[in-house]
Formats: C-alpha cells, structure tokens, sequence
C-alpha cells in the first residue's frame, strides 16, 4: 500500500519504532526518528503499515505523547512514537493494543511452516496446518477460531480483521520454536506428546489389544503401553525414536 498519492495533499509527520519493531525496517531507518509524507489524513496503522511494521506486533502508539489506538488520523507535524509488547513505559494510562493472549493459545501457520507445526505439536500445542493452505483460509481460521497467525509473510498479518499474529523472524525452524517460546512466555505450558504430528487430534491411552492387529509383529512383542490419536486413528508407542524427541522437548522447555 502506498500512503504517498497526490502531492498536493501531502503531510509531514515523524515516526519513531522502537525496540524488535525495528526489525521490519530497512538499517537506515532503525531506532531514528523517520520523517516522512502521508497523504491527506490517514490513520495511523496504515501509515505504521506502510513502512512495513504489521499492527499484530504493535501494543501502544502515542501521539504527542498522548495514547492514541490504530483509528487516530495523523494531523501535520503529528511526532509518534510506536512500542512493541514488553516494552516498559513509565507508567500512564496507555491505551495496549496488543491483545490478551490465553494462557494456552492456539495456532494456525501459513503453508511455509510444515516443519515448526510438527515441532509445536510435539509440545503439545493446537496447532492448525496443510501442507496447501491459500492465505485467506489461514486468515480466516485464525479469526473465526481465535488462533495466533504464524507467519513470514507481513501481508497476511497486515489483513484488517487479523488480531492475532506474529511474524517469524527466522528462517531455521528450531530457532521459530525458541522465537515463539519467548515471544509468549510458554515454556511452563508445554505438554509433550498430547497431539498426534500429523493431524493435530488429541492423543490418548489405548488398550493393547484393541489396536494389536495393526502392530508390526516385533512391536507387538516388545512394546506394551500405546497411545492413539482419536481423529487419524495413528498409534504412537515410546519406540527407538522416543529417546529423540524427548531430547528435543527438553531443549525446547530451557531458556535458548
């Protein structure tokens, strides 16, 4: 979206972003106050939008230092100030933008992350994902749903009707985990091997014998204790490959 159309109707304002908001900025613009022009009177997200900061990652805006939300339309001269969540303020009646996020949140990843939904699942986490997934569907998932966006790609974010979204810094899916860990504080919440990695159904305890004849033969001799998804039916049992993935779970539940 461009905010510079006719010139004649143009504004001059300053803008200043702090703290990990600086990320979406080209180098030169980063922790500097940025003077630029708008045209007539916009709001103040498209503005923040248009430099390229999603309003899913901002909390409090202030303009002339007084708290404004995303619907204040910029005035010339107007000198504005945007944070980030868990930034400290001095303490005020600031207006925070930044939704309330339950104590167990849900997700829902664009089409991208096939590997970092696994990863979430494997913690335990509600996690919605296809492999063939249109942006408008995870838009739509995630409104309808209540589910936190996850993403690399601002535009979805940047969706009026989106309130819940963070967009993925990196690009190593491991390193998504640890950026999602901090970003929301879960590492207390995690609750391994709950979903099935494949679906995201509910996981339980099943009876042996009620599942023996789908078993490989030396599973069915060695193992005793199975779990099985309740949507895609998939059996899970601590196999050799439980050692692995109770390895990485423990990574996950430590500070980096």
């Amino acid at each position: 979206m461009s905010i510079n159309i006719h010139k004649g109707d143009m504004t001059s304002i300053s803008i200043h972003f702090y703290g990990n908001l600086n990320d979406f900025l080209p180098a030169v613009r980063r922790r500097k106050q940025i003077v630029t022009q708008v045209n007539g009177q916009p709001a103040v997200k498209d503005t923040i939008e248009a430099l390229g900061v999603p309003h899913t990652e901002v909390d409090v805006i202030l303009v002339n230092n007084q708290s404004v939300d995303f619907t204040y339309q910029l005035h010339s001269k107007d000198k504005v100030k945007v944070y980030p969540k868990r930034i400290e303020l001095p303490a005020s009646q600031h207006k925070h933008l930044y939704p309330k996020i339950p104590r167990f949140p849900k997700f829902v990843l664009d089409c991208h992350l096939g590997k970092l939904a696994r990863y979430l699942r494997l913690l335990g986490f509600d996690t919605v994902y296809k492999k063939h997934f249109p942006d408008e569907n995870v838009v739509e998932i995630g409104v309808q749903e209540k589910r936190i966006i996850l993403t690399r790609d601002r535009g979805i974010l940047k969706h009026k009707t989106v309130k819940l979204g963070y967009c993925l810094r990196s690009t190593v899916s491991l390193s998504q985990v640890q950026e999602i860990m901090d970003h929301y504080n879960l590492r207390t919440r995690i609750r391994p091997f709950c979903r099935c990695l494949e679906c995201n159904g509910r996981v339980l305890r099943v009876a042996k014998k009620t599942i023996e004849a789908q078993l490989p033969p030396k599973t069915k001799e060695y193992y005793q204790n199975f779990y099985q998804c309740r949507d895609c039916k998939r059996i899970y049992w601590q196999g050799s490959h439980y050692g692995k993935l109770l390895k990485l779970v423990n990574r996950f539940k430590k500070n980096k």
